[in-house]
C-alpha cells in the first residue's frame, strides 16, 4: 500500500514571455500531507511498522511531521512528533487531527532532532528522520519515475533545499533513469543558506543560525550525501531572498489557486523571475514541493508585510 499519490505534471500558463521555453510544474502540494516528504516517509514509515515497530517517532518544523502522522495514522500505529518553537498552531492542531503525540521542544529543528533521537530508545520504537535516510531518498527518487511517464527529459529541475532529502531523491531518481545530463538547480534562501556555503566553502558547514521567512528550509546543515551529490553531479546552488519567494507564493497562488509555503516560493520565484540561470534551458521542471506551513492569513500577513503587490 503506498502512502503517497501520482501527482500532476501541469504546463506554466502564459509562457509567451520566455522565448517559447516549456515550464512544467510537478505538483507535490497535491500529496495528501501537502508536500513531497510523503513520498519517503511514507514508505520508510510502512517499512518500520512491517518490521514490528508499534511507535513512530519524527522531527520535524511540520511538514515531515505531517507525513509522517499520516502514514502513522493509515497504518493505525502511534506517532509522535517533536517539532521546535517556531512551528506555528495551526500545524500542531493538524499533527493533533492526525492523531499524533506533540512535543515543542527547541529553538529550531536541530535541537528537537536531538530530543526525538533522546527519546526513540525502545525496541519497538522508529525514529523517522525528515531528510537524511537512504529509504527516504528511495522514496523520494519517484518524483523523477513519474515524470519520465508524463513527459520527457528536461534540461533543468529546479527544487528547493533544506536538509537536502529532495535534492538526494531527485539525484537518484536521475541516476536510476540515466538523466544525469539534467541540470539540477537547487534553492534555498539567503537566510539557509547550508548547501550553497558548503559548496563554497568545499566543506560541510553549519550555519550560526536560521534567518529566514522559510522556516522549513531550516535546517543548520545539510545532509553529507546532499553535500557529496552536488559536488559529484550536475548541481547548482542558487540563493533567493525572502521577498523572491513570498512574492512567487503570491503568484502562484493567483495564477493557480494554489498555496505554497515560501520553501516552496524559493524555487518558484526563478520562474516568476525569470532568472538568468535557467534563460538556456528549453525545458525546465519545478518541483513544486508544497508545504503545510501556510494559510490564506500567513500569506496575507507576508506579502502585506513585505509591500508585495
Amino acid at each position: 500500500m503506498k502512502m503517497h499519490v501520482k501527482t500532476p505534471l501541469i504546463e506554466k500558463l502564459n509562457v509567451a514571455d520566455f522565448s517559447k521555453r516549456e515550464i512544467m510544474f510537478k505538483m507535490e502540494c497535491y500529496q495528501p500531507s501537502s508536500s513531497f516528504k510523503l513520498r519517503g516517509i511514507g514508505l520508510m514509515c510502512q517499512e518500520a511498522v512491517e518490521a514490528g515497530a508499534t511507535h513512530l517517532i519524527s522531527s520535524s518544523g511540520g511538514n515531515a511531521g505531517l507525513s509522517a502522522a499520516y502514514a502513522g495514522r493509515k497504518l493505525g500505529t502511534k506517532v509522535t512528533v517533536v517539532i521546535p518553537k517556531t512551528t506555528p498552531d495551526f500545524i500542531i492542531k493538524k499533527l493533533e487531527l492526525e492523531n499524533a503525540k506533540v512535543i515543542v521542544h527547541g529553538d529550531v529543528w536541530d535541537e528537537a532532532h536531538e530530543y526525538a533521537l533522546s527519546i526513540a530508545k525502545d525496541k519497538n520504537v522508529k525514529y523517522i528522520p525528515p531528510f537524511d535516510h537512504p529509504k527516504l531518498w528511495e522514496g523520494h527518487s519517484t518524483i523523477i519515475d513519474e515524470i519520465k511517464e508524463q513527459y520527457t527529459q528536461p534540461d533543468a529541475i529546479i527544487l528547493s533545499v533544506g536538509g537536502g532529502g529532495l535534492l538526494c531523491g531527485v539525484i537518484e531518481g536521475l541516476i536510476k533513469n540515466n538523466w544525469e545530463g539534467t541540470q539540477v538547480i537547487a534553492v534555498e534562501t539567503e537566510g539557509t543558506a547550508s548547501l550553497f556555503k558548503s559548496i563554497r566553502k568545499n566543506k560541510l558547514i553549519t550555519l550560526d543560525k536560521i534567518d529566514s521567512i522559510a522556516k522549513s528550509l531550516g535546517a543548520k546543515k545539510v545532509s553529507l550525501k546532499a553535500f557529496e551529490y552536488a559536488k559529484k553531479y550536475n548541481v547548482k546552488p542558487y540563493l533567493v531572498s525572502d521577498e523572491a519567494a513570498i512574492n512567487a507564493c503570491v503568484k502562484f497562488a493567483n495564477d493557480y489557486r494554489v498555496l505554497v509555503e515560501p520553501a516552496c516560493g524559493v524555487s518558484l520565484s526563478l520562474i516568476y523571475d525569470n532568472a538568468e540561470i535557467i534563460k538556456s534551458a528549453k525545458r525546465v521542471l519545478v518541483v513544486v514541493c508544497g508545504g503545510a506551513i501556510i494559510n490564506l492569513d500567513k500569506l496575507i500577513e507576508w506579502k502585506s508585510r513585505l509591500d508585495i503587490n
